[in-house]
Parts: structure tokens; C-alpha cells; sequence
């Protein structure tokens, strides 16, 4: 029901979204410990979605009936919204894009949920005050919204800020005592429960909602909802709007799944999540229910509870049931200030993940920016902006540091077959005369110019040749002229055709210079590439080798007749 708010529907709502897509998640997906229904990263986005489709009227002051129709309204572009990325979901399915999780990374996710829970804080700062604002929506929200609560700040419901306040001084504590005693207490403490008892009682007691204008849930439907298909007139503007909750939907359940498998030594099925979530939120999308997804503190109290396998949704769906049934009408004193209390206190551990950011500092700076700079976007712009801001960023920096790689000369290592980077503290044997390289990264467009820097600056091929070389480089001052060259492809995971045809490119230039060149550990792809690049039109199969030793042992031997023998040298 606190989550029903931040979609901009009425509560009774968000019990709908907490049963029928866990019925249906039990049936067809793979995490056994996963708890779904209500998140409060896509109750955002989704509100957002919500008002901007159907806003509220200017005028304000609404009759009874213009309320419901609204309500109407916005129920239905909330299931259309589900619909839409339910819709996606099953496509993705179908085209087992299930790795698209991957290009989601970690840091992208946790700033993601962290920015996104700060949304969700200053979303329910006029619940809190019990001030009645417009919702703020587009770039800049979070600000807009702060802007008004702090001019309305004098309207301010004395009665409601107390409930607040009671309220978070109960959950916080609770929540707190939950996390640091996990191991010894048998079951969690119910601070949610208790306080929702509490605060109804109260205020059918002091009749807080007609003597201090408290703000209430009111009265909750019984029984289920009409089936009904959702309005699908704006439906193309609807999937634009459906992509990035998909892909959270997508992304957070896939990586929260993963991380309890991993946990507890099973698999799961990427691609078969996206069917479980797709169909879930399709089916639950008919009976109005907004988009739904794992859930971080449920997963994580189900796990401890006991909860091993899908059937543990069954039982949580049995308890909602019986709200929709029969206790629906006890929560209609609730105060809308504590939902917005529980929604706050829920937060607690996306609001923590900021202290992993001196690890993540310490670990790689790459990542640390990549967090900052996603938290930043979702923070000031919004949740949807600050995804793409963020997925583009990571995508920049893995392209970026294929850009910056290091070209390692290698050197035997005395004693032993194996090749180690020349500026090692090794006792290296090198043969004057041969030169063994390892190029560590993709061959493709972006890299190309950088493949061609680099080997002209090793070989002394051009211009580049006239440059000062750096330390443990074949081209030391007093160094013996290149004659055969290995290059070890074991680095090159794929190669597109302007990368091959460097590669081509190369092996003319050294046949030109007077350079005879193998290649080593080439694999099958990059190999079929390079050969329709006509590779194997510059030099023969006896040039390939399979390993660098095997293809130093074979430079050896042509040298060996009029080379110099080999020397010992220190690195």
C-alpha cells in the first residue's frame, strides 16, 4: 500500500500488485529466494510515468466523482505502463536476450537504487507534513519538489508531523535492531505491523482524521478487481516509457536472484526470468496492478526467515488474500503519513550502499566514477535519464580503456617456457633480433590507429621508428635491427574488418622492411576474420602457431644461422 502511493494510485492497489505477479513468479521462475511484487524504484518511475499521462487538474478541489475518475485514470496507465514492459520482456524473451543483464554493471545499479531512493524521500516529504503539493515530475524534480516543501512549510499539519515523527522513531530502531541481530533472532521484529496497528487504532480512537484533517487510506475494496485490458492508445509513446522500467525490472531482479544463487550453490536462467517477470507483469497488467520486480528487503527476509524455494511466495500470497477478503476494513484509519514512514524506512539499505563507495575507490577508480556520475544524473535529472546516463558512461569506459592498453615486448624467463614482460624484475633471455609482443585487447575500429602506433613504434616501421624508445623496448639504443617478429593474439577476443585489415596492412609493411612474422594463439573467430580480410594471402599457414613458445622456437631457428646466439639480460 506505501508503494501504491509512490505510483500515484490508490492503496488498495499496490495488495493487488503484492499477489497476483508472486503467484505467477512462483510458477515460472528461477530464483528460489526471490520475493516480487511492490519495489519503490519502479513505484517511481511508474508515478512519474502516471503523472505525466494523466496530471492533476490545476484547479484543484476535486468532487467525489471527478476523484474517482481520475483515480480511474491513473489506475489505467499504471497497467498500461505493466502491460508495455510486460510486452518487452516476452520480446527479449523470445530473442534470448537474457545477457543483456551484463551490460547493466553493478555500480550502475547500486547508484541507480541509491539515487532513486533519495527520489523516493523527498517524494514523501509532503505525506510526512501532511501538505498537499502537486507532484513534481521531469529533470530537476527532486529540487522542484524541495523548493515547494519549503515554501509551504508553514501549512504544515502539526498532527501529521507528529505521526512522522512517532513513526520513524519506531521503524528506524527496529530496522536497525533487525539488521545488527539478524543471526539470533529467531524472526525478524514486525515494526511495520505493529506500527500500522498502532497508528489505526489511535486514530479511530482520537478521531485524528475529522478533528485534525489526518489524511487516511480509507476504505479498501473487497474482493478482487474486474479483469479488464489495459487502454492501449498510447500505446507507442507507453513503450518508451515502459524500455527502462523493463530493463530495472530486468536488471535488478536478474542481479538479485544471482547473488542468492550464488549464495546458496544454485543457477538460474536469465532468460527464463525474462519470461517469469514478462508474464507477470502481463497478467497482473488485466487486473490492474501497476510494474512489479524483486524486491531487495522482502528477498532478503524471506532468505531469513527460512524461505527455501518459490513456494514461500504462495504463503505471502495467502496472507494478502486474506486483506483483499476480510481486513481490508481495519486499515481504513491508517494514516497516509505512516506509509510514507514505511516507505522511508525502506530505503535503509539502498541509502547504506554509499558507504561501499571508499572500497569501491580503493578497487577501481573507473568504477568509482562511473557510480558518481550515474547517482549525479539520477539525482538531478531523473530515474529513466540517469539509467541511460548511466549504461552510456559504463559502456564509454570499458571502449576507453581498450583505447589505453599496454603493448608488452616479452623476454623468456631463464629456467623456465614461459614469456614474461621484458620490464619485469625477471632473469629474461632475449635473442637480439627477435621481438615477441603481446597485444592485449579487441582489433576493431576504435583500436586500430592505436595497433598501428604501437607496432611501428616495436618494429621501427615509419615515422613512428624516429620516436625515443622507452625503457625494455626491442629498440634500445645499440639494439640489433628486427628480423622476426611474434605477435601473440591470445589478448585479441575479436576483430572487426577494419582491424583485420590493419593486421594485412602489417604483415605487408614487414615483408617490405624485411621483418618475417608469426602470429601466435590466434583464435578460431579472429583467425576466419583476418583470413577473409586476405591475411593469408600476405604469408602461409606455417606463420600461425598455436603457441608463443612454439612460434619463438620457430623465429629461433631462422635466425639461427647468421643471428647472433642469445644473451642474458637484467630487467
Amino acid at each position: 500500500m506505501a508503494f501504491a502511493l509512490l505510483t500515484s494510485v490508490p492503496p488498495v492497489f499496490g495488495l493487488y500488485t503484492s499477489f497476483f505477479p508472486v503467484l505467477i513468479y512462483s510458477l515460472l521462475g528461477t530464483g528460489r529466494h526471490l520475493s516480487t511484487g511492490t519495489f519503490a524504484v519502479l513505484s517511481l518511475m511508474t508515478g512519474s510515468v502516471v503523472e505525466r499521462l494523466v496530471p492533476e487538474p490545476l484547479a484543484g478541489n476535486l468532487s467525489g466523482t471527478e476523484r474517482e475518475q481520475l483515480e480511474a485514470q491513473r489506475v489505467g496507465a499504471a497497467a498500461s505502463v505493466a502491460f508495455g514492459s510486460g510486452v518487452l520482456m516476452l520480446a527479449m524473451f523470445v530473442l534470448q536476450l537474457g545477457a543483456l543483464s551484463t551490460f547493466l554493471s553493478e555500480p550502475v545499479v547500486k547508484a541507480l537504487t541509491s539515487g532513486a531512493a533519495l527520489h523516493v524521500l523527498v517524494s514523501q516529504l509532503p505525506s510526512l507534513l501532511g501538505l498537499s503539493l502537486p507532484r513534481q515530475i521531469g529533470c530537476f524534480s527532486l529540487f522542484k519538489t524541495l523548493a515547494a516543501v519549503l515554501s509551504a512549510l508553514t501549512q504544515s499539519n502539526p498532527a501529521e508531523l507528529t505521526i512522522s515523527a512517532l513513526s520513524l522513531a519506531l521503524l528506524v530502531p527496529v530496522k536497525e535492531l533487525n539488521v545488527r541481530f539478524r543471526d539470533r533472532l529467531p524472526t525478524p521484529i514486525p515494526g511495520e505491523v505493529v506500527m500500522v496497528l498502532l497508528a489505526s487504532v489511535l486514530c479511530f480512537a482520537s478521531s485524528l482524521d475529522t478533528r485534525y484533517n489526518v489524511q487516511v487510506v480509507g476504505l479498501l475494496p473487497g474482493g478482487f478487481p474486474q479483469a479488464l485490458f489495459p487502454t492501449l492508445d498510447d500505446l507507442p509513446r507507453i513503450l518508451a516509457d515502459s524500455l527502462p522500467i523493463a530493463l530495472v525490472t530486468f536488471a535488478v531482479s536478474t542481479s538479485l536472484a544471482s547473488i542468492y544463487a550464488d549464495k546458496y550453490s544454485y543457477t538460474i536462467d536469465p532468460n527464463q526470468e525474462l519470461l517469469a517477470h514478462g508474464v507477470s507483469n502481463l497478467i497482473s497488467s488485466l487486473f490492474s496492478c501497476f510494474p512489479n520486480s524483486a524486491t531487495l528487503a522482502t528477498t532478503s527476509l524471506l532468505a531469513d526467515a527460512g524461505g527455501n524455494t518459490q513456494l514461500a511466495g504462495l504463503f505471502s500470497c495467502i496472507v494478502v488474500l486474506s486483506v483483499l477478503l476480510w481486513l481490508g476494513p481495519f486499515f481504513y484509519y491508517l494514516p497516509k503519513a505512516v506509509l510514507a514512514c514505511i516507505n522511508i524506512s525502506s530505503m535503509r539499505q539502498m541509502f547504506f550502499q554509499m558507504q561501499e563507495l571508499p572500497q569501491l575507490w580503493h578497487i577501481s577508480r573507473v568504477d568509482f566514477a562511473v557510480w558518481m556520475v550515474t547517482w549525479v544524473a539520477v539525482v538531478t535529472l531523473n530515474v529513466d535519464l540517469g539509467l541511460a546516463v548511466g549504461v552510456v558512461v559504463s559502456m564509454m569506459t570499458v571502449v576507453c580503456r581498450t583505447q589505453r592498453v599496454q603493448c608488452l615486448a616479452l623476454g623468456l624467463a631463464e629456467g623456465t617456457e614461459l614469456y614474461r614482460p621484458l620490464r619485469e624484475s625477471h632473469k629474461l633471455l632475449q635473442a637480439p633480433g627477435l621481438c615477441i609482443l603481446s597485444y592485449p585487447t579487441p582489433l576493431y575500429f576504435a583500436t586500430r590507429e592505436q595497433f598501428r602506433y604501437t607496432m611501428e613504434w616495436h618494429l621501427g616501421l615509419g615515422e613512428r621508428s624516429k620516436l625515443s624508445p622507452k625503457l625494455g623496448s626491442p629498440l634500445e639504443k645499440g639494439a640489433e635491427p628486427i628480423r622476426v617478429a611474434v605477435l601473440d593474439f591470445s589478448g585479441i577476443t575479436f576483430a572487426d574488418a577494419a582491424g583485420a585489415r590493419e593486421v594485412v596492412q602489417l604483415t605487408r609493411r614487414c615483408q617490405d622492411a624485411g621483418i618475417y612474422l608469426l602470429l601466435a594463439q590466434c583464435n578460431a573467430l579472429v583467425l576466419e576474420t583476418l583470413t577473409r580480410a586476405g591475411l593469408l594471402d600476405r604469408m602461409n599457414r606455417e606463420q600461425l602457431f598455436v603457441s608463443v613458445q612454439d612460434a619463438a622456437a620457430h623465429g629461433l631457428e631462422r635466425l639461427k644461422t647468421t643471428g647472433p646466439k642469445i644473451c642474458t639480460v637484467w630487467v
